[in-house]
Formats: structure tokens, C-alpha cells, sequence
């Protein structure tokens, strides 16, 4: 969970997969300018590695990410707290209301994933037929950004909601479980 825990971290520092480029550029400057220089390859590999998660994991509906403010800060979502049902010694009825918000969360997600993913795409495909422009940049990347944004709403709406459902008691627990251990 560690590795997968470092991962999202990285990723949510730049709000989703695009903006972790720049963020590992930043965080680790000698080799980020070591790639321009061509001696970086295997950054743009790594960040080509954490794009093909990042599509894979959104695809599926799933954050990767993008409440990680709210779950790192006490606010759970429903897949994680469904997780440690056991460990946060979920009520039956709690956990009735954990698959409903999470099934609700995902009903929303997924479709608004595969517009992120649509979105994402057509600015790929802008570069990759050399047809970008100014103009269509602008409106590829305004396309995606606003699709990124429902969709972590989405996210973190579902973190509220669930942060209500639980005691201070189970949100101490998950806390200590997902960011203590």
C-alpha cells in the first residue's frame, strides 16, 4: 500500500497524471534538466509508466488521486473505509451506506473518467498529426481541465459524504490505518 500510497502522492501533488510531469521536473531538477539535455530518458519512461496507470486506474472510475486532499486530512472515501470495514468495525447499516455512496461515486466517475480520457486523448492526438495550434491547445487543454474538475468533485463530494457516516473513533482508525502505518 506504501508504493501505491507514494504514487498518489506524487500524482496528486499536480492534481492528476499531466500536471505530474511538471512536478517531477520540479522535485527532482538534476534530473529533470538532464532530460532536456538527453541524458533523461528514463524519467519520460517513468512518466509515461505513470500516465498509462494514471488511464488505467481513472478508466475504472477510480481517483488516483484526486481527493487525496481530502483523505490525507480525515475525510475517507467509501472504497478505502469499505477496505478496513473490518478494522473500523463498520455497523452493518454503515456499510450498507458505504457500497451505495461508493456505487453512486462510481456511476458518476466512470463516465466522466472516459471524457477525461477522451479529452486527454484529443490533445495527444493534436501534437501526434502536428495539427496544434495555438487555438486548438487552448481549447483541447480548457476541455480537459473542466472534465478533470468534475471529476474530482465528484471525489471528493463522495469524501464528504462519508466523512459524516463515520464516528471522530472510525475516522481516528482509518486515519492511523492509511497514513500512520
Amino acid at each position: 500500500m506504501k508504493t501505491w500510497m507514494t504514487v498518489v502522492g506524487i500524482v496528486a501533488v499536480g492534481v492528476g497524471a499531466m500536471a505530474a510531469v511538471a512536478t517531477m521536473s520540479a522535485a527532482q531538477p538534476e534530473q529533470g534538466a538532464g532530460a532536456h539535455r538527453g541524458g533523461g530518458h528514463s524519467d519520460y519512461r517513468a512518466v509515461d509508466r505513470w500516465l498509462k496507470e494514471f488511464d488505467q486506474v481513472v478508466s475504472d472510475g477510480r481517483g488516483f488521486g484526486l481527493a487525496f486532499a481530502a483523505d490525507q486530512h480525515g475525510y475517507p472515501g467509501p472504497m478505502h473505509v469499505l477496505e478496513l470495514k473490518d478494522r473500523l468495525r463498520l455497523s452493518p447499516d454503515q456499510e450498507r451506506a458505504m457500497h451505495r455512496l461508493k456505487d453512486a461515486m462510481f456511476g458518476e466517475s466512470q463516465p466522466a473518467a472516459a471524457r477525461l480520457l477522451a479529452a486527454e486523448q484529443r490533445l495527444r492526438s493534436l501534437f501526434a498529426a502536428g495539427a496544434a495550434t495555438e487555438a486548438t491547445v487552448r481549447t483541447a487543454v480548457t476541455d480537459a481541465e473542466q472534465t478533470r474538475t468534475e471529476l474530482r468533485l465528484i471525489h471528493l463530494l463522495a469524501h464528504l459524504q462519508t466523512r459524516d457516516l463515520l464516528s471522530v473513533e472510525q475516522r481516528r482508525l482509518y486515519h492511523t490505518a492509511r497514513w500512520q502505518e
